[in-house]
């Protein structure tokens, strides 16, 4: 008896070992778990004074989006509303540790605008893309795949997939009466300056423009042969228990033919409308689909390797991966925290953030944007 014990015993011993921390998942009928802080080793009162701290820094824009959009946005020329806007609520954010919520506050059910979050949701339907072979891989050329014209020209047909993805395509043209040159235009110069620049080699210079962030929507569009809203759905938001709540809209003349059906190409941001409305908690479980590397319980939604890929440093910006912010060190770094954190991020204070380190995920909304690092450094220091 003693040595068939000392068998199983060893047995027991030699055993692979996942380190993972195993993740709670939310079920789809809206309740979500709570646990303790004591229960997970962090201070209380160091997590309440981080909460206190995002409800005292609110957004210090109009809550009525349309008016903060127009104000925002007021030195591009021709800038207008061209898509649907919605008055915001307060702050509001959850705090995640190993899937459990440890802290929220402010209405984590209300469906508000969230900017360019939505960028990370589009660089997510050129992952599937990608995992399911649509796309063969993300340095093919966009022309190869989008042939109406949208990519023709000499500069114009030798952006790829990851040019686009990761900002850097310098792509010239208009769409939805949108001018790549007129978003976001350097302060210096008029507007024949913009205009006739010279336009940058793909890859080599990245440029923060959502008229081209609304041409890889389009891109997708074509790709999928379907609205980017029915992808998300289908394969991400309903596999997640996400709520029938959010919305993700495009520009009122946003529409394109394919196979003979007229369907809407969305935005990837809102500074001129549309985007993705979501409530706080829809957010959160995208952000737990990341930091479980997009896998849901025993679903893989997404591909590690998309993942990794998505999270890898762009050669013109070391913060910026596939429409996601990284923490690696430059002009964007969080100085005093991992900087393996990535994150999501959108006008008016809109973040997810993903701590892969801590098993945490952060979001919030309407925290004034220059207190994310003040408010995520109050967080860590909850952590013993």
């Amino acid at each position: 008896m003693k040595l068939i014990l000392m068998v199983l015993f060893c047995g027991l011993a030699l055993a692979p070992v996942d380190a993972q921390t195993p993740y709670y998942f939310p079920a789809s009928n809206g309740v979500w778990l709570q646990k303790d802080t004591k229960d997970l080793n962090i201070s209380n009162d160091q997590l309440n004074m981080a909460v206190d701290f995002a409800k005292a820094n609110e957004y210090s824009g109009s809550r009525d989006l349309r008016i903060a959009i127009l104000e925002g946005f007021k030195s591009e020329p021709y800038h207008d509303v061209l898509g649907p806007t919605k008055k915001r609520g307060g702050p509001a954010g959850m705090i995640l540790k190993n899937g459990f919520v440890i802290k929220s506050w402010g209405d984590t059910q209300r469906v508000d605008m969230t900017f360019s979050v939505t960028k990370s949701f589009l660089s997510t339907m050129a992952g599937l893309a990608v995992d399911q072979g649509l796309i063969s891989k993300v340095d093919d050329r966009v022309s190869s795949y989008v042939w109406d014209g949208t990519f023709d020209g000499e500069h114009n047909n030798k952006i790829t997939w990851r040019h686009l993805l990761q900002q850097t395509s310098d792509w010239s043209g208009e769409i939805w009466g949108g001018k790549d040159w007129a978003d976001r235009p350097p302060k210096e110069g008029g507007v024949d300056d913009w205009k006739y620049r010279t336009l940058q080699e793909p890859g080599t210079v990245m440029e923060y423009n959502d008229v081209r962030v609304n041409v890889l929507a389009y891109a997708l569009t074509h790709v999928w042969r379907k609205p980017m809203p029915m992808v998300l759905k289908d394969e991400i938001m309903d596999r997640i228990g996400a709520s029938s709540t959010w919305r993700w809209y495009g520009y009122e003349n946003a529409w394109t033919e394919i196979d003979g059906i007229q369907m809407k190409s969305v935005t990837g941001g809102g500074h001129s409308g549309g985007g993705l409305f979501i409530n706080t908690e829809d957010m959160a479980r995208f952000g737990l689909l990341f930091l479980n590397d997009g896998k849901w319980k025993d679903e893989q939604l997404i591909s590690k390797a998309w993942i990794k890929e998505a999270m890898t440093p762009s050669v013109p910006n070391t913060n910026y991966g596939f429409m996601w912010w990284l923490n690696s060190k430059g002009d964007r770094n969080w100085k005093q925290l991992s900087e393996n954190i990535y994150y999501a991020a959108g006008f008016g204070g809109n973040f997810i953030v993903v701590d892969k380190e801590h098993d945490l995920v952060v979001v919030t909304r309407w925290l004034e944007p220059s207190k994310i690092e003040e408010f995520m450094v109050k967080v860590n220091n909850a952590l013993y």
